[in-house]
C-alpha cells in the first residue's frame, strides 16, 4: 500500500551527497517536532566508512533471519532511508509512530516534487575524502535492487 502524500505544508529535504546518519537524525528531530519532511534522491546519499566495511555490514544486514519470521531488512534505498531514521526515533512509542507518519522518502525526484525548491542539511553533508564515497544507490545494488 503506498504512502499517503503529507498534508501540503511540508519540507523537501534534497538527500544528495548527505550522509546517511547524519541526516537520519537530524531529520529524526524535526519529525519529532511535528514537521512534514519528503525526502528526495535518498539513493544519492552516502554512507561513511571503508566501502568493504559498509557492504559487509549491509550484507550480513540483509541475510540475518530467515524469510518467514524475520528480521526484514529492507534491499531498496528510499525503505533503507526510512529505517535509518525509524532506528532514530521511540517509534514503539506514540510519539514516534506519529512522527514516523510525517516522513515520506522517494528515490529520485517525483514528477509532483519537480518545481518545488528542495533544502539541504549543512550538518549532514559529506566531508571531502581521497576515496570515492559509497552512496546508498551502490549498496542496494548489491542487494538485489532494480532502479
Amino acid at each position: 500500500m503506498p504512502e499517503p502524500a503529507p498534508t501540503p505544508p511540508f519540507t523537501v529535504v534534497d538527500a544528495s551527497g548527505l550522509v546517511l546518519g547524519r541526516a537520519a537524525s537530524l531529520i529524526a528531530k524535526r519529525l519529532l517536532s511535528g514537521e512534514s519532511i519528503v525526502v528526495v534522491n535518498a539513493e544519492k546519499s552516502v554512507i561513511s566508512g571503508s566501502r568493504t566495511a559498509v557492504l559487509a555490514q549491509y550484507t550480513a544486514a540483509r541475510a540475518r533471519g530467515s524469510k518467514r519470521t524475520g528480521p526484514h531488512f529492507p534491499r531498496y534505498p528510499d525503505r533503507i532511508f526510512r529505517r535509518t531514521v525509524r532506528g532514530m526515533l521511540p517509534h514503539l512509542k506514540s510519539r514516534g509512530k506519529a512522527a514516523f507518519r510525517l516522513l515520506v522518502v522517494h528515490i529520485g525526484v517525483p514528477p509532483e516534487l519537480r518545481g518545488v525548491t528542495a533544502t539541504t542539511l549543512e550538518d549532514a553533508k559529506a566531508r571531502p575524502t581521497t576515496r570515492p564515497p559509497t552512496t546508498l544507490e551502490e549498496v542496494t545494488r548489491l542487494l538485489g535492487a532494480r532502479l
